[in-house]
């Protein structure tokens, strides 16, 4: 999905956004990160996505890329000793 198409999804897919950072890289770190998470609201100024971090809002002018992904699969049941 281009950089643009993702105006066009709806709250409650999930979601891979590859995004400019929003911090000065140091030395040898990568300009761009990913986003990953339940996208929860859309608009001409950006989108907000749902990360298991917390809510982080990604401005329009910083999105590289954007791709719809699977739901996230069942956490693994606990190993018992």
């Amino acid at each position: 999905m281009s950089d643009s198409l993702w105006r066009v999804l709806r709250p409650g897919v999930r979601v891979v956004v590859r995004r400019v950072r929003d911090d000065e890289p140091g030395p040898g770190e990568p300009r761009l990160t990913d986003v990953l998470g339940e996208l929860t609201a859309v608009d001409e100024d950006g989108m907000t996505i749902l990360t298991r971090h917390g809510t982080v809002r990604v401005p329009a002018t910083d999105v590289v890329l954007c791709k719809v992904v699977p739901a996230a699969p069942p956490p693994r049941a606990g190993r018992s000793v």
